[in-house]
């Protein structure tokens, strides 16, 4: 009787202590996997199908074997690792050393730095931010858990360009919370679509008080990328990861590239020793490789283009052009939700895993083999 007792107030919903707004709040649900993780197709999530090479992976066990010393805290400064990225940026970008390392934070991934950009720029009621759906997610779920409002405006579903319009109209709303932050993708998730040069332009415009976060996740893939304008516009901050292209998903780096007042903020919310030392030398031995990690990417996006060209033969799908190493697409005629998850569910008793996000599917580019049993499933589940 008392574990009967016990075992209702351990699964009481009533924790009257939580704030009612993150009770009801709507968390990012990531793809459950399974321990017989080689049995499915794994096309959810925008990884590179592609491990590290062998060779760079013995080298980064020889690290852990000799180098690392467990019981230390990590490097919290990641003065090495920021000064390669730094040396990475200049140089894919072809910058005469426009960037160094005081123009770049660290952060456990990507969702980290939106974290630290939400607490520096809108916490205690001092703003709000803007949006534009189908997006990225955590930027408003991350803002839901501050309390942060978050403004979302729509796109235009010919290209899924923003509803400048729209934007405009939420910027200057004089009823709401000052807009302090606007967040675009570039390419966009789940859309994989570019910015427009009328989109860069309006960002350009846009007043100093607000800051622009340009993410470039996909950079690698898309080779678009705006670096070169935070010389003249000093309230940008661009993002990127090491998740992607270079195959360090399981270890969550990601970085900001912004002028150095912007920096010194983010430094200062920055948690201590918040990248662990295999994280940031993975991370380092991924940058002095590039040449055996990076040459993946023109083959993922040959893959896509094949794939692309495959889906959009397919008359009951509507498919965009993508810039990124995924996909998106929806079901022309059947394009609620209940029918874009009965596909998605289809797939996955074949163990092929998509996401269904945005009010389509969003497909990642797997490996050629992993592609061709997606795309045959996909023509027999839509005949």
């Amino acid at each position: 009787m008392l574990w009967l007792v016990f075992l209702s107030i351990m699964t009481d919903n009533k924790i009257s202590f939580i704030r009612k707004d993150l009770l009801a709040l709507n968390a990012y649900h990531p793809t459950p996997i399974s321990k017989n993780t080689n049995l499915l197709t794994r096309l959810d999530a925008n990884e590179s199908p592609y491990d590290l090479p062998s060779e760079i992976k013995a080298k980064l066990a020889s690290v852990y074997e000799q180098e690392i010393e467990t019981n230390r805290y990590p490097d919290g400064g990641h003065f090495e690792l920021k000064k390669t990225i730094a040396e990475y940026v200049n140089e894919s970008a072809n910058l005469d050393n426009l960037i160094s390392v005081d123009n770049i934070s660290v952060g456990n991934g990507s969702d980290e730095l939106i974290r630290s950009i939400l607490i520096a720029t809108c916490l205690n009621q001092q703003g709000s931010i803007l949006v534009a759906n189908p997006t990225f997610s955590m930027y408003g779920i991350l803002a839901e858990t501050f309390g942060i409002p978050v403004i979302r405006v729509s796109r235009h579903e010919s290209d899924f360009s923003l509803d400048l319009d729209e934007a405009n109209k939420a910027i200057n709303n004089p009823n709401s919370l000052p807009i302090r932050v606007v967040f675009v993708v570039h390419p966009n998730s789940p859309t994989a679509n570019c910015l427009t040069s009328r989109e860069i332009n309006w960002l350009k415009e846009l007043p100093n008080d607000i800051l622009v976060v340009i993410d470039e996740a996909y950079y690698e893939f898309s080779q678009n990328t705006l670096v070169k304008e935070l010389a003249s516009h000093r309230n940008w901050l661009i993002l990127r990861t090491f998740s992607k292209a270079f195959r360090l998903a399981a270890h969550r780096v990601g970085y900001a590239i912004a002028p150095n007042n912007i920096i010194n903020v983010l430094e200062k919310i920055r948690l201590p020793y918040n990248l662990p030392t295999f994280s940031q030398l993975a991370a380092l031995t991924a940058l002095k490789n590039r040449e055996l990690i990076l040459p993946s990417v023109q083959e993922i996006m040959t893959e896509k283009q094949r794939v692309y060209e495959n889906l959009n033969q397919n008359k009951k799908l509507q498919v965009w052009v993508s810039s990124a190493n995924f996909i998106y697409l929806r079901l022309k005629n059947n394009s609620n939700a209940e029918n874009h998850d009965q596909l998605m569910n289809q797939l996955k008793l074949d163990q092929i895993i998509i996401r269904h996000t945005g009010g389509g599917l969003r497909i990642s580019i797997g490996k050629p083999k992993e592609n061709d049993k997606l795309l045959d499933k996909i023509a027999i589940l839509t005949k």
